[in-house]
């Protein structure tokens, strides 16, 4: 069952990405042959970065070295502002309250990441009005870039600057794997990703099943659900599928199978919504309840195959007909 990703192009317009596999989610390579050289990809794993933030988002304190406070997860809605959205914002309740900013990367793009920043960091400080610490959170070695110092800075020649932005960069594949297996459960499916050899990632996986069946049944598996996606930005899938198989027993491979099942469902049913609405406009109630009572992955991968070839909701959501050898339609199919 494929995987969709949604390109937005910089004309506004959006480029429709399949990745073949679960774990290829997170690779560029797929999305290459459909989408132009360049184009910047959205956030299609948001669901991810979503429960691995807001599991226990004051973990993420303790990870940067942060006084652990009271933490609440922000609503970053900032389209009326600027275009494209924050990854994750919380507000931490300190002397002074402030905002952190965690900008996650697993593409190619960081060398455009400190401007971008900079932007977000001034957006969020005029609507917040708090001060706003922003950290790049780069999830594996390829989105390293010498660009990436840690300071952003504008200034003409020979003068003091007339901008600039203090961030931190957090380097997950340096990050010591025992202090994420003693540390917050909130950050802990990191540690397969961070300084860790593939030969001991089923000792870290082992001992992460310790440490989640002391939670409750849902939350541990939405961060083995994480935990598995996060793999795929380093290991194979067929390494992965194994330590699903071997390490986590069949009796939990199968429900963690189920999750997946309803993550693609999940994604391609948005993927189909956003594609749509930029297409046809916002569905009516009755389409879109036609659309939320799909619980077919390939036929929602369907439609999103049709959607171009289509001038309605109606018609996409129509009987399918097929094509004359002149080309002209004939019949449903």
């Amino acid at each position: 069952m494929a995987l969709y990703r949604a390109v937005k192009l910089a004309d506004g317009s959006l480029c429709l990405g399949r990745s073949f596999s679960f774990f290829s989610l997170l690779s560029a390579d797929m999305f290459r042959s459909r989408c132009p050289k360049g184009a910047k990809m959205t956030s299609a794993y948001d669901p991810t970065l979503k429960t691995l933030v807001e599991a226990s988002p004051a973990d993420w304190l303790s990870l940067l070295g942060l006084p652990r406070k009271r933490v609440k997860v922000e609503d970053t809605d900032l389209s009326t502002v600027v275009s494209g959205a924050v990854d994750k914002v919380l507000r931490v309740h300190d002397q002074p309250e402030y905002l952190l900013h965690l900008d996650f990367q697993s593409g190619h793009d960081s060398a455009m990441l400190p401007p971008r920043l900079r932007m977000y960091n001034s957006v969020l400080d005029y609507r917040h009005n708090r001060p706003v610490l922003s950290v790049a959170v780069l999830l594996r070695p390829e989105t390293d870039s010498p660009r990436l110092t840690g300071t952003f800075e504008r200034t003409f020649p020979g003068q003091e600057p007339i901008a600039l932005l203090r961030y931190r960069v957090l380097r997950v594949w340096q990050l010591p794997v025992e202090s994420l297996l003693s540390g917050g459960v909130g950050t802990l499916p990191l540690a397969p990703v961070s300084d860790v050899s593939q030969a001991r990632v089923p000792d870290v996986i082992s001992r992460m099943k310790e440490r989640l069946s002391q939670e409750r049944p849902r939350r541990a598996h939405d961060l083995w659900a994480v935990t598995f996606v996060l793999l795929g930005l380093r290991y194979s899938e067929p390494f992965a599928d194994l330590l699903v198989q071997e390490v986590l027993g069949m009796e939990e491979s199968v429900t963690y199978q189920a999750i997946i099942r309803k993550g693609r469902l999940a994604e391609a049913r948005q993927v189909l919504l956003r594609l749509g609405e930029k297409r046809f406009g916002p569905p009516d109630d009755a389409t879109a309840a036609t659309l939320n009572a799909i619980d077919d992955v390939q036929k929602l991968d369907e439609l999103i195959d049709r959607i171009l070839d289509v001038g309605s909701w109606q018609e996409l959501l129509g009987p399918t007909r097929r094509r004359r050898r002149n080309g002209r339609r004939q019949g449903n199919a």
